[in-house]
């Protein structure tokens, strides 16, 4: 048996299968485009094929994400806060706090008795996330792969008073103007991103074992910056993109056996159309 999950979040679409003991057999991560439906069905439809299943194959499908309502063909959608608990436990079963940094949130999750008890997030605002990167990046004149780098050759950290996108961007311009280097401006932007969200995390209080996931765990940079704020190393998983994904995967597992037990689990007949965009 075979169950998969599709997590399409506001900058990037991730997706999973794994097989009936939780082993991935697939996954695949894409850029989230503007037509959700169009998206999850051509995902869908590259991930099998690059497994070799069809969907006939999939037992039972999980969608998360903000794009969750756009999938048609899932069998249940659960929010992505759920899934990045039951995925991350995945690969860490000792978790107790976990720092998601996305595309455009963050959140901080609290895991208790192998379940989510309480979670806190940033999703108003770019400051503290991947866009918030992204931009200052381009400011810089760098790549997103360039930054965590960068930043690690810095001697010092030079501080980056503004966490609003727009004036961040202006300071860092005066910055580089008076001659600043370039990698203490990064590491300046690596702490003051890394200061918000643990800050936002310790609301809901912060115990080891601490696990980042996201996008922007691939950073070297801030990864050492939220080290440093945490005060204790933290995981990350082998791929932190698709925890969530995964997660959804894991779900739909357990509904299916679930439903299975009582009885009242029905197939669900499921189009996937690779071309023609469908309400």
């Amino acid at each position: 048996m075979y169950f998969a999950g599709l997590d399409i979040g506001s900058t990037m679409t991730k997706a999973a299968i794994i097989d009936g003991d939780g082993r991935i057999i697939g996954k695949l991560v894409v850029q989230t485009g503007p037509e959700h439906r169009r998206l999850a069905n051509k995902v869908m439809l590259d991930l099998l094929g690059q497994t070799g299943l069809a969907l006939s194959d999939v037992s039972y499908l999980v969608a998360t994400g903000y794009g969750r309502v756009n999938v048609p063909f899932a069998d249940a959608q659960t929010t992505e806060l759920t899934c990045h608990a039951k995925g991350v436990l995945s690969f860490f079963p000792s978790a107790v706090t976990v720092i998601d940094v996305g595309g455009q949130d963050a959140k901080g999750l609290r895991i208790k008795g192998g379940r989510l008890v309480n979670f806190v997030m940033n999703d108003k605002c770019a400051a503290g996330t991947g866009r918030f990167l992204e931009v200052l990046a381009e400011v810089m004149n760098l790549s997103l792969d360039e930054l965590g780098p960068t930043s690690l050759r810095a001697t010092r950290s030079m501080p980056v008073s503004n966490t609003c996108t727009i004036f961040a961007q202006q300071e860092i311009v005066l910055q580089l103007s008076a001659g600043i280097p370039v990698e203490e401006i990064i590491a300046g932007v690596h702490d003051a991103i890394a200061t918000r969200i643990v800050r936002m995390t310790r609301s809901i209080g912060i115990e080891p074992d601490v696990v980042l996931t996201g996008g922007v765990a691939k950073n070297t940079g801030f990864v050492k910056a939220v080290e440093k704020y945490v005060g204790r190393p933290v995981l990350i998983p082998e791929d932190s993109f698709i925890t969530g994904a995964l997660g959804a995967a894991l779900v739909a597992q357990e509904k299916f056996a679930k439903e299975s037990k009582a009885g009242t689990y029905e197939r669900k007949e499921r189009v996937l159309r690779e071309a023609t965009f469908f309400t």
